[in-house]
């Protein structure tokens, strides 16, 4: 016991950069089980080069073990962007790390992510600011990644130029991110945790009118593998597990931290390392995650890469907005939906649906279950229609659909409970006189 405390004593404050690493090594080794070097540079080659729109799962475009390589090296860019700028490891950056890592399975790779990181670089240095103040609004804004990739294939000129055009085209929109999301962020009032993805559906949306002004189509893609390997399941289950045992570990043991963590309402921002604790939010990333895989597995859906994806991403905001109590609400009403539409649970867009649904989950930490619910049917019809606009370009079309979501029911919301609570007095009043 007292040589557990003296590594605790001695990794204090280092916890989250352990724990990011040991993830980072689990992508590789996943990698290096899955398939030889041969079949993974191969695997690698054809990600980089092929069209990223949504949905394209990479487990079925390049195998198992380019998908997690692929996504070793987006984690590996994430952490070293952090610890070169020196910024503490906190729970946004858990949610910026673990979205990163996620979408590496089905839209971003280490080259189409780099011109919008350089974009924000240089909005920063054009407005004279530090670049660690903006390095997680750029780890965010790579969900328009595709767009990059997209341009190389769609301008109308050899590729010689459009390859050029496309890296410009990467950097003004990192570049143009961070000014839209400040904006972006005020419309929905922190109730959805996918800000940058509201932000980059508007912008992609934008980029689609004026490729289509032009004679320019770009068209959503379906790349998706169905099933559930056993060794995925378990490996996901191994995986949570031990981010929960690591964060009672942390916690000395103490497990009451959970409880904490689940009275908060989750609207953004909601730093649940900040506010309770790295092991407390290790437990609750741990127990997320769990979630998410018992949800798929009751569904019978596919552990695809797309699935584990947004599973990855969800995990991440354990550490920065969701929690069982205000996560499921809203997952159940994904699920109820799906019931009675013509969509089925198990349909690769509710699934998705369905997980993501933790964006909208400070609606029903303010609000309540029956609000979190309605939120989630609302979210599960929106997302559905909403990667149409921008040609599949936007990865983050669960939080573009969320941030519509909540910009429609708070200000509704807000006044049902303002003229409720105002009501409740003058009825008490009444049973006095």
């Amino acid at each position: 016991m007292t040589m557990v405390k003296r590594w605790l004593e001695r990794i204090s404050g280092k916890e989250l950069l352990i724990f990011s690493v040991y993830s980072l090594v689990l992508l590789l080794l996943a990698a290096s089980l899955r398939a030889r070097p041969p079949a993974i540079a191969q695997g690698m080659l054809t990600i980089v080069l092929s069209r990223d729109a949504l949905i394209t799962d990479y487990f079925a475009l390049a195998g198992h073990g380019a998908a997690f390589l692929n996504a070793a090296l987006v984690l590996g860019i994430a952490v070293f962007l952090v610890v070169s700028q020196n910024l503490p490891f906190t729970g946004i950056t858990m949610s910026a790390l673990f979205i990163s890592a996620g979408y590496a399975l089905w839209g971003k790779n280490p080259l189409n992510i780099l011109p919008i990181l350089l974009g924000t670089f240089l909005y920063a240095k054009f407005h004279k600011a530090s670049f660690r103040r903006y390095v997680y609004t750029a780890l965010y804004g790579t969900c328009l990644a595709p767009l990059v990739t997209e341009m190389v294939y769609i301008l109308p000129f050899p590729s010689a130029v459009n390859l050029p055009l496309a890296l410009a085209i990467g950097v003004f929109t990192g570049f143009i991110l961070p000014p839209m999301s400040m904006h972006t962020a005020s419309m929905h009032m922190g109730y959805s945790l996918s800000n940058i993805g509201f932000a980059g559906g508007i912008f992609a949306f934008l980029m689609v009118c004026v490729l289509k002004f032009f004679g320019m189509e770009s068209s959503s893609a379906f790349l998706w593998q169905e099933g559930r390997p056993v060794w995925i399941v378990g490996g996901l289950i191994f995986y949570f597990s031990s981010t929960f045992l690591f964060g009672l570990l942390v916690n000395q043991g103490k497990k009451g931290a959970i409880r904490e963590i689940m009275r908060h309402p989750g609207r953004a921002v909601a730093d649940f390392v900040l506010m309770d604790g790295t092991g407390a939010a290790l437990m609750n990333m741990g127990l997320v995650g769990l979630t998410c895989v018992a949800y798929i597995l009751l569904i019978q859906g596919d552990f695809s890469g797309p699935v584990i994806g947004a599973i990855f991403t969800v995990f991440g905001y354990g550490a920065f907005g969701a929690h069982l109590r205000n996560y499921l609400p809203v997952m159940a009403g994904v699920f109820l939906i799906s019931l009675v539409g013509s969509f089925a649970p198990s349909t690769p867009g509710i699934q998705l649906a369905a997980v993501f649904s933790a964006s909208l989950a400070p609606v029903a930490g303010q609000f309540g279950k029956l609000a979190g619910a309605s939120a989630g049917m609302l979210h599960a019809a929106v997302a559905l229609c909403t990667a149409e606009l921008y040609g599949g370009l936007n990865l983050y079309n669960n939080g573009f659909s969320a941030g519509w979501v909540a910009i429609i029911m708070i200000p509704c919301l807000e006044s049902f409970m303002k003229h409720f609570e105002a009501r409740k007095p003058r009825k008490k009043e009444g049973k006095s006189i």
